[in-house]
């Protein structure tokens, strides 16, 4: 699908004083567009197929993975939450004292613009990179032409929690051994996707193995999970935006539930809020089209709007 779409190989670039590796799709001289993955995941969670039809609208498309996964730099040195810390937080609401926080992930986006040399860019987040997009909409709104934030959040503590075996599945070990592994990612996706729309097995053990290959350090999910609950609330900053943004959310994910997408819709002024039946906490390829009409519909606004100024 839109393999005549230009691709540029990943790369490794320095940013915000660690090192980022992205890659990217579509002309240099198009209009960028940075997407941004959730927990534990890696760019490649970003489908190939995904990225090319949004680049096939004229865009460049650049993904990268965050600090803390697959070939970017890993805070292995700083301190890792443990389960009892985890239980803690939930039950007492004591901080976990993160090694980091989703603003200084923000730096990170805000350092790969810099370093590509990008003034302005369309910033699309899913789940925790939704949470990065509304940090970096906040702190750099100069630099965001329009945000979409998918299956995301605002961060009030008092939004309704992960359904109970989502939660328990996120705080178990990681098996060490590699076959588990990957049968212990599959499953937690398989939950994660729900029953409504068919789920490839076959392809989400490809990413989970490559996953696996390309580099996952177990800790690191803890430490990034620590920076989405230490982070603060939200809400108040983004009542203050004037960014036109897109939230798409779907009504049965069981781990950001669809009140915390309703709150982000309510928060964003003049935000548009699209809500997919029998989608969970993935994005279906099925909906691709759906996902990407909305995304481009958002673009076109906002370069309807620049010509008319």
């Amino acid at each position: 699908m839109f393999n005549w779409v230009k691709y540029t190989e990943e790369t490794e670039i320095t940013a915000n004083n660690i090192t980022l590796n992205y890659d990217s799709f579509g002309d240099e001289n198009d209009e960028p567009l940075i997407l941004i993955m959730g927990l534990g995941t890696q760019m490649i969670h970003w489908d190939d197929d995904f990225c090319r039809f949004l680049a096939s609208y004229k865009l460049r498309v650049i993904r990268f993975d965050n600090r803390d996964s697959g070939k970017s730099t890993w805070l292995s040195d700083s301190p890792v939450p443990t389960t009892l810390d985890f239980i803690g937080n939930t039950i007492f609401g004591r901080r976990l004292n993160a090694p980091y926080l989703l603003d200084d992930m923000a730096n990170d986006t805000l350092g790969l613009m810099d370093a590509l040399s990008i003034q302005k860019a369309h910033i699309v987040g899913a789940s925790m990179g939704g949470m990065i997009a509304q940090c970096i909409a906040i702190k750099a709104s100069e630099r965001v032409i329009s945000l979409t934030s998918i299956m995301s959040t605002t961060g009030k503590k008092s939004l309704p929690k992960p359904k109970t075996h989502i939660g328990a599945k996120l705080l178990k070990p990681l098996s060490k051994d590699h076959e588990h592994f990957v049968t212990q990612h599959i499953e937690m996706w398989k939950a994660l996707h729900g029953d409504h729309f068919p789920f490839y097995e076959e392809k989400v053990e490809r990413i989970v193995r490559l996953s696996k290959e390309r580099g996952f350090d177990p800790d690191a999910v803890a430490r990034q999970l620590s920076a989405i609950i230490d982070s603060p609330d939200r809400t108040k900053s983004l009542k203050e935006l004037s960014i036109p943004t897109l939230v798409i959310h779907g009504d049965i994910d069981p781990l950001v539930r669809l009140e915390s997408g309703l709150a982000t819709a309510e928060a964003i002024p003049n935000a548009t809020l699209k809500v997919f039946e029998g989608m969970g906490h993935t994005l279906p390829t099925e909906l691709w089209p759906e996902f990407i009409e909305e995304i481009i519909k958002l673009i076109r606004h906002t370069q309807k709007s620049s010509s008319e100024q």
